[in-house]
C-alpha cells in the first residue's frame, strides 16, 4: 500500500480508502436522495468484520463511511470492526443528510444539527473521535459562517480530528476556505466528489481550486456504480444483479455519456489485457494519477472483490496509457473553459494560466 498527505494536513492515508457503503444489512440509504440499494451489501456482521479487517491488513488505514448509509449501521460496523484497531485507522465519516424522518430540524448544516450529528456518529462508531468530518452535502439555508463556526466548536472540542466537504459546487468550497482563513476557522482540509472516466466535470472548478488551495481530494464511485469494472459492454443486456440494473445507484452516480463511456471500456479493456490486471484496476489507477488526488473510495462485498481493488496500488499506467484514457474519455468543456482552451497558445498569457 502507499499513502499521501492529506491535503496540507500531516496526515497520511492510503491511496486507496474502503468505502463502508456495503457494510449492513439490506435497506435503503436511510435519507439520502434518490437512493435505494436494497439488494446489495453484506448480510453477516461477522462477514462485514472480516472484510474491513482484510482491508486493514492489506494496509488500507483510510475508511469512508456516513451517517445515513443503511440507517447508521453501516458506522456501527465499522466500529465494531475496527474496535481493536481504532489508533492505527483513519475514519471518514459524513453528516447533512435527514437522520429522522420524523424530526423537522434532523437535516441541513445547521449548529443544531451538526452536533446531534456528531454525537450520534461518535456513539455508533463506538470512538472518542471522528478524524475527518465531511458536509455531505451544500446546504443553501445556512450560512456558512454558522457550519464553520459549529465544526470549529467541534475541532476544538476534540471530537473531530478535520474537516471537509462532499458535493460542493468551485464557490462554496472557495467561500467556505476564505470565511475560515478570515476568522480562524478550522479550514476544509478534504474535498470528497464523484470523480472518473465517465464524469470528469470536477476538472474545471474543483482540482484546480483544491490544488491551489492545498485541499486532498478523495472520489467517491471512481468506477461509476461499477460501470468501469467490466461488467457493462455495448449491446449486452445488464443483469439485474448487477448495480446499475436497479435506478437508484444509477441516478447517484451518472455517466455523461454513456456511449462514450462503452468507448472507454474498449480502451481500459486494451490495456488490462496487455498489462495483466482487470478492467477496474485500470480504470482506478487512472483516477489515482491525477492532480490533487489523495485517495479514492472503492467498495466492495467479496474477498475476490476486494483483493482485485487492493491490487491497484501496485502498478502504474504509463504516460502513453494515461493519455489514451484522457483521449478517449475527454468531452467539450463548458464556458468559459473552452475559451480557455482556445487562447492557450497566446504567448502573451502568463506562464501560470492553463486551459
Amino acid at each position: 500500500m502507499r499513502y499521501r498527505y492529506l491535503g496540507r494536513t500531516g496526515l497520511q492515508v492510503s491511496e486507496l480508502s474502503f468505502g463502508a457503503a456495503t457494510l449492513g444489512t439490506p435497506g435503503a440509504f436511510g435519507g439520502l436522495p434518490g437512493a435505494n440499494w436494497s439488494q446489495f451489501g453484506v448480510n453477516a456482521g461477522d462477514d462485514a468484520v472480516r472484510l474491513v479487517h482484510a482491508c486493514h491488513d492489506a494496509g488500507v488505514n483510510f475508511f469512508d463511511t456516513a451517517d445515513v448509509y443503511r440507517d447508521g449501521e453501516c458506522e456501527e460496523l465499522l466500529g465494531l470492526a475496527l474496535k481493536d484497531r481504532r489508533d492505527k485507522a483513519v475514519i471518514a465519516t459524513k453528516a447533512r443528510f435527514r437522520t429522522d424522518p420524523d424530526d423537522i430540524n434532523a437535516a441541513g448544516s445547521s449548529r443544531h444539527h451538526l452536533v446531534r450529528a456528531v454525537e450520534a456518529s461518535l456513539r455508533r462508531l463506538g470512538t472518542d473521535y471522528i478524524d475527518v468530518l465531511y458536509l455531505h452535502g451544500a446546504d443553501p439555508r445556512t450560512s456558512l459562517e454558522e457550519t464553520l463556526g459549529a465544526l470549529d466548536d467541534l475541532v476544538r472540542a476534540g471530537k473531530l480530528r478535520y474537516i471537509g466537504c462532499s458535493n460542493f459546487p468551485g464557490w462554496q468550497l472557495m467561500k467556505a476556505l476564505d470565511i475560515s482563513d478570515h476568522r480562524n476557522l478550522a479550514r476544509f482540509a478534504a474535498y470528497q466528489g464523484y470523480y472518473n472516466l465517465g464524469a470528469r466535470e470536477l476538472e474545471h472548478e474543483i482540482v484546480p481550486a483544491a490544488a491551489d488551495q492545498g485541499v486532498g481530494i478523495t472520489v467517491w464511485s471512481p468506477l461509476a456504480g461499477g460501470f468501469f469494472s467490466g461488467k457493462y459492454r455495448r449491446g449486452q443486456e445488464v443483469s439485474a444483479d448487477f448495480r446499475l440494473a436497479h435506478e437508484g445507484p444509477a441516478s447517484i452516480a451518472p455517466l455523461t455519456d454513456r456511449e462514450q463511456a462503452y468507448d472507454v471500456v474498449e480502451v481500459l479493456d486494451g490495456i488490462a489485457r496487455e498489462r495483466g490486471v482487470s478492467i477496474a484496476q485500470v480504470a482506478l489507477n487512472w483516477v489515482l494519477s491525477k492532480p490533487a488526488v489523495t485517495s479514492v473510495v472503492f467498495g466492495a462485498s467479496r474477498p475476490g472483490q476486494l483483493q482485485d481493488n487492493l491490487g491497484t496500488v501496485e502498478w502504474e499506467l504509463t504516460t502513453e496509457e494515461r493519455q489514451h484514457l484522457d483521449a478517449v474519455s475527454d468531452r467539450p468543456a463548458p464556458y468559459p473553459y473552452w475559451h480557455m482552451r482556445a487562447i492557450a497558445g497566446d504567448r502573451n498569457l502568463p506562464g501560470d494560466i492553463q486551459p
